[in-house]
């Protein structure tokens, strides 16, 4: 086989285990990979939604030898995300990558008092990572080999008003992410993704009217979230001994 016709070998199938699957960035992470070639497992609570990306997904998948499988998951329950990951080995035979994406982002000002909210953005992005990770490393280490992807944000980077919990969940999903990567064998590799200001649903959640209000503008200037999905793409097509460690991804208007 020459040069050319290497170049031109398809990608090899990965299974690709995708958290927070039902919108956004979750959403164009599955949705491309499985387009890409790769059997996706994609999790959310929404499965009314995942069914839907499943249905919109089904032909080009099938063109390019993939498949997109949707699954009710909560990623704030550890016994279910242990269950997602476990059923998806069995079924498939491993489990290449998690693509720890599930998020929430109700912001506010912390003289707001908003402890639910809090809690809430403690549980998602920062437990629900943690469980995710419970639950691939030993099937990773057992396989000898593996990659977790994060979605943190430019957030875990920089603070705002609003911003604090949010942002203090992010650098720890950040810190978190950093530390699995030096305490990882190199066999697992792991990449945090970083985004900046990307069209999706999060600030839907947003309950306190000054901090909605400051959203609205800071959102002036926003990236689609399949610009996040190439970015995940990217990572997971390096060879297996390339580490992509951390992308940022950023609108050309948010410096």
């Amino acid at each position: 086989m020459n040069s050319q016709q290497e170049e031109q070998a398809p990608p090899v199938r990965k299974v690709v285990l995708v958290t927070g699957a039902s919108s956004g960035i979750g959403e164009a992470v599955a949705g491309r990979l499985a387009a890409e070639g790769h059997q996706v497992v994609a999790g959310a609570r929404r499965t009314d939604r995942l069914r839907a990306l499943a249905e919109r997904t089904a032909g080009a998948a099938a063109r390019s030898g993939g498949g997109l499988e949707p699954v009710r998951l909560d990623v704030t329950d550890r016994a279910d995300v242990a269950a997602f990951v476990e059923a998806a080995r069995d079924r498939h035979g491993r489990v290449d990558m998690l693509v720890g994406n599930a998020g929430v982002m109700p912001l506010s000002r912390l003289d707001s008092l908003l402890v639910d909210e809090w809690d809430r953005m403690i549980d998602v992005n920062i437990r629900g990572l943690l469980h995710g990770i419970a639950a691939a490393l030993p099937v990773f280490a057992a396989q000898g080999a593996g990659h977790f992807v994060t979605v943190a944000s430019v957030g875990a980077h920089e603070v705002a008003p609003t911003g604090a919990v949010y942002c203090a969940t992010k650098y720890a999903a950040w810190a978190i992410t950093e530390g699995l990567r030096l305490e990882s064998d190199p066999s697992i590799r792991v990449t945090t993704v970083s985004p900046g200001v990307v069209t999706s649903e999060l600030a839907d959640s947003i309950t306190d009217a000054g901090a909605a209000r400051a959203m609205r503008a800071y959102r002036a200037h926003a990236i689609g979230p399949d610009a996040i999905a190439g970015a995940v793409s990217y990572a997971l097509a390096q060879p297996p001994e390339v580490d992509v460690n951390e992308i940022v991804v950023r609108p050309a208007h948010q410096r």
